[in-house]
């Protein structure tokens, strides 16, 4: 996503004399940031997410700057005449993958969200949860500039739940802009350049601090790179945390659900950094050591760097 996407004085109404359920919207997404959208039940919200997406058009204003742009949807219609693997394959190539390319990352994020066993299922036999799996990743498949998230977490398990987090950290990284609506309030709690209110059919940002960083689960990173080097922008970018502690040694703090992204992109300098350790942070108030923490990772490999931070989950 290389420009802003803007919302000027935009306004929707259903039919020719029916109420506004949104009127004088102005917003701006750039490139790069994650916003999340709030709001009680019937406010707009998912009007908006329409808009954004592009699958309503507004009924006044304009909306400019609109990239390649994906959308989950709050109802995915599941009984479709494909396979799971037929669908993707065939909306990989309606987001202009050739059909060999889109066949391949429908497999790959199939098997990321945990559903490769039911690839050749029939869309009208999959489950709400392996139906919510393949409106993931249809909309994942082609890396899209805009992705759109209406209530895309319900239904799915806790390990795709965490997939899907990944997958949010891995396209903002990339440059690409996330809007997300959810129920739950903890989701992706710290992580949003931004928080947007839709309440009276007018769009207001929320000024004061949400939902605490400190609140959502965090991970500390401590890694090596040349002695003069400036940290990574990259991985500074997704970290709420960046402290030098000595010359080429930097410590980030970040999300849990961006810390795999993060490893991965100092892995990938050139030179590759060097992950010293990857742990929980200590509660401020705490007299223990550093060393008491537990350690989850000392790695110079990505396979050894990206792996999940299992002794924490079997607590």
């Amino acid at each position: 996503m290389r420009d802003d996407l803007r919302l000027e004085g935009v306004g929707r109404r259903y039919g020719l004399h029916g109420p506004w359920v949104l009127r004088g919207i102005d917003l701006t997404l750039a490139p790069g940031t994650l916003t999340r959208v709030e709001g009680a039940n019937g406010t707009g919200k998912s009007t908006l997410l329409r808009l954004l997406a592009g699958i309503d058009a507004p009924t006044e204003g304009r909306i400019t700057g609109r990239p390649r742009t994906a959308y989950v949807p709050e109802r995915f219609p599941a009984a479709l005449p494909f396979t799971a693997t037929g669908y993707l394959t065939h909306l990989g190539a309606v987001h202009g993958l050739s059909r060999t390319a889109a066949a391949r990352a429908a497999d790959a994020w199939l098997e990321r969200l945990g559903a490769a066993a039911y690839a050749r299922t029939p869309m009208a036999e999959l489950s709400k949860g392996s139906s919510q799996k393949v409106a993931v990743a249809q909309a994942l498949l082609a890396d899209p500039d805009l992705l759109v998230l209406d209530e895309a977490w319900t239904g799915l398990d806790t390990a795709a739940r965490a997939e899907l987090e990944r997958a949010v950290a891995e396209r903002t990284a990339a440059g690409a802009a996330v809007v997300f609506v959810d129920h739950d309030p903890r989701r992706l709690a710290g992580v949003p350049d931004a928080t947007y209110a839709v309440t009276g059919g007018s769009l207001n940002r929320r000024t004061e601090q949400v939902t605490s960083v400190a609140t959502g689960p965090h991970v500390v990173v401590e890694a090596q790179g040349p002695p003069d080097a400036e940290p990574p922008a990259q991985a500074a970018g997704l970290s709420t945390s960046v402290e030098r502690t000595a010359p080429g040694t930097t410590r980030f703090t970040v999300p849990e659900s961006h810390s795999d992204v993060l490893l991965r992109s100092l892995l990938g300098e050139r030179p590759p950094w060097h992950v010293v350790s990857v742990h929980r942070p200590l509660p401020k108030d705490s007299s223990e050591s550093s060393e008491s923490s537990e350690s989850f990772a000392s790695a110079e490999s990505s396979d050894n760097a990206v792996r999940p931070l299992e002794s924490e989950s079997r607590r």
